[in-house]
């Protein structure tokens, strides 16, 4: 018998990519589940054939009941199908049933009680229709924003909107000129998953927390449809404590060392003698699956070599994970932009996730010790396809991650005590919580300036003008030849003012976009720093412990001893980072504020010029 599945949330197809229009409550055969990368085919009632997400159904027994206590979607059960069939081959059909329910209470399989489709925000920046481009985009997810120190509430995140009128301009040949193509797009050690594939929890992340947006980051459909599998593509990496490097027998080799040295404002990291950008540009639609599946890739050109590579956004994605299982215990690796599932393919979706991948590549290049780094080089460097891959497994297996990124770290300073390490840390804290405090008014502000531009501030000078222009209307009634000039003059002040409302909706374009964009992207930071703080203040309770274990003789006090030194390790590379953060700070917001006054004072000079204009056709009497 065919297998059936409900469909739980509304999918609306995306012209010419051979998906399938399906709407909640309805059933669908399926005819395909094996398609790949979080998709399979299905047929609706009308004979209708397409992909659909799996994340979207859940599968029906023939009964058309549950089989189990919890709703399955097509990827759990395909999971739950594979344990089942490496059971012993003489346990009974009854025996493998109640191993599958077994797992199902290990794993939490819980109900998908969620109302909304499991999409992600839309980015499509409309600014004459009033929508400015950051209330749907959820705030930089990076680090855990749900933390014991409870940093601020998620913002809203708004549901997905897509434009079906908006014509593909993006359907060009496959490849560029004279650029290595990428990684393939075979099955290989699976990483060709699709680009809206169910990812990995993050490194930094308990499987309860959220992000900023509502979801947790890489993993944009779990709280939706309640995903009850985690799917983790870098096995072998479970959150490990701070007592794993605290009493590492054996660092890191010297090779392998990032060296901190004490500058004018403090311990800093080495910058490199040369600096480098990243060019993000020429976005092309390729296709996988025999035209199945479509998807963005991106040309990527380091100043340095002038030598491009492609890349997709999963690749980004996957650069992502591998900084923040690396040097996320120290550097904070802000989140990429999200993904999402319509409207993928319209150009200025593709144009604003363009901009923002440039911004997070500029921001990893600007790092002295990320863009130095081996895994962040071979992204950008490799020359074929055998490289790639073993650079990409080299990166996968690296164990100088998470806390024991700390024992790659030399601080050429003497050891600080376990007060002014702690000291260091809640400045840290403290600051960074009330610039996050500062970011969020100054974002909300901005949200509300720009709908006020963009909405009700034009209306309101549209009135004026057209009020004018009908008095000038009723003046000429009159039939007086004296007032001739007097109407005229009415006219064209009522058309300048209809000129002004169109300035003002355009203007959020040219100076507060970037403001936004600037502050998006210090959220974004400013959400790592709770998980940064916690693994310091944690490294600091371990070391309080010490005493506790030297005299029960769990730890000897040489090992007490180096418990200190390497606390302060981890103290002067979060004043490191720290250094590098407020400077990166202070050239940024002096440049984006100078920015945005200077193109303010160019806006109310045009109006003030136009104003003058108007009011020279009117005598003086």
């Amino acid at each position: 018998m065919a297998t059936k599945a409900r469909v739980m949330y509304d999918f609306a197809a995306e012209p010419g990519n051979n998906e399938l229009t399906v709407n909640e409550g309805e059933i669908i055969t399926i005819t395909n589940p094996d398609v790949g990368g979080g998709w399979l085919e299905g047929r609706n009632v009308k004979g209708e054939r397409g992909l659909v997400p799996t994340d979207y159904v859940e599968i029906l027994p023939s009964d058309g009941k549950d089989q189990f206590s919890c709703g399955n979607s097509v990827a759990d059960q395909a999971f739950l199908d594979s344990l089942s069939a490496s059971t012993t081959q003489a346990s009974s059909s009854a025996a493998s049933s109640n191993h599958q329910v077994a797992i199902l209470a290990q794993i939490g399989c819980v109900e998908s009680i969620s109302q909304s489709p499991p999409s992600s925000p839309s980015f499509t920046n409309k600014v004459g229709s009033g929508n400015d481009p950051w209330s749907a985009w959820s705030a930089s997810k990076s680090g855990n924003w749900e933390s014991s120190e409870g940093w601020g509430a998620k913002p809203d995140g708004a549901g997905a909107q897509r434009n079906t009128n908006t014509p593909d301009n993006w359907d060009t040949a496959f490849g560029h000129p004279q650029a290595y193509q990428g990684p393939a797009t075979g099955d290989d050690d699976d990483w060709d998953e699709d680009w809206d594939g169910p990812k990995s929890s993050s490194y930094f992340k308990d499987s309860e927390s959220a992000d900023a947006g509502g979801v947790q980051r890489g993993n944009s459909r779990a709280s939706a449809s309640s995903m009850k599998i985690p799917l983790n593509k870098f096995p072998g990496f479970a959150k490990p404590g701070t007592e794993q490097y605290l009493l590492a027998k054996q660092l890191a080799k010297p090779k392998e060392k990032i060296p901190i040295i004490v500058g004018d404002y403090g311990p800093m990291w080495v910058y490199p003698t040369s600096t480098f950008d990243c060019v993000v540009a020429d976005p092309r639609k390729g296709s996988k699956m025999y035209g199945l599946k479509s998807y963005i890739e991106y040309q990527l050109t380091p100043t340095n070599t002038n030598r491009s590579v492609n890349h997709r956004y999963k690749h980004f994605d996957w650069l992502y994970e591998r900084l923040l299982v690396k040097f996320g215990s120290a550097i904070p690796i802000p989140s990429l932009p999200d993904k999402q599932v319509t409207g993928r393919f319209e150009e200025e979706f593709i144009k604003m996730r363009m901009e923002r991948l440039q911004a997070w590549m500029t921001r990893m290049c600007r790092h002295p010790v990320i863009s130095e780094s081996e895994v962040f080089q071979q992204f950008l460097n490799f020359r074929d396809e055998k490289e790639w891959k073993t650079g990409k497994r080299k990166a996968e297996r690296d164990e100088l991650a998470g806390v024991m990124i700390f024992s790659t770290m030399e601080p050429e300073a003497p050891d600080l005590d376990l007060v002014e390490i702690e000291q260091k840390c809640e400045a840290v804290g403290k600051f960074t919580k009330a610039m996050d405090d500062g970011v969020k008014e100054l974002l909300t502000v901005g949200q509300e300036h720009w709908k006020r531009c963009t909405g009700p501030l034009p209306k309101e000078y549209q009135k004026i003008g057209k009020a004018l222009q009908s008095l000038a209307t009723v003046f000429s009634s009159s039939g007086y030849q004296g007032e001739t000039d007097l109407n005229d003059a009415i006219t064209e002040a009522g058309k300048t003012y209809e000129e002004i409302a169109s300035l003002v909706a355009e203007q959020p374009k040219k100076d507060l976009h970037f403001l936004m964009e600037c502050n998006h992207e210090y959220k974004g930071f400013l959400g790592c720093f709770p998980d940064i703080i916690g693994t310091h203040k944690g490294a600091i309770e371990k070391v309080k412990e010490s005493d506790k274990l030297v005299a029960t003789s769990k730890i000897t006090p040489q090992d007490k001893q180096n418990m200190v030194k390497r606390v302060s390790t981890m103290s002067y590379a979060l004043q490191a980072e720290m250094n590098h953060f407020h400077s990166n700070r202070i050239y940024d917001y002096n440049s984006v504020i100078r920015l945005y006054l200077e193109q303010q004072v160019q806006f109310y000079e045009t109006i003030a010029e136009k104003l003058r204009q108007a009011l020279s056709r009117f005598p003086v009497m």
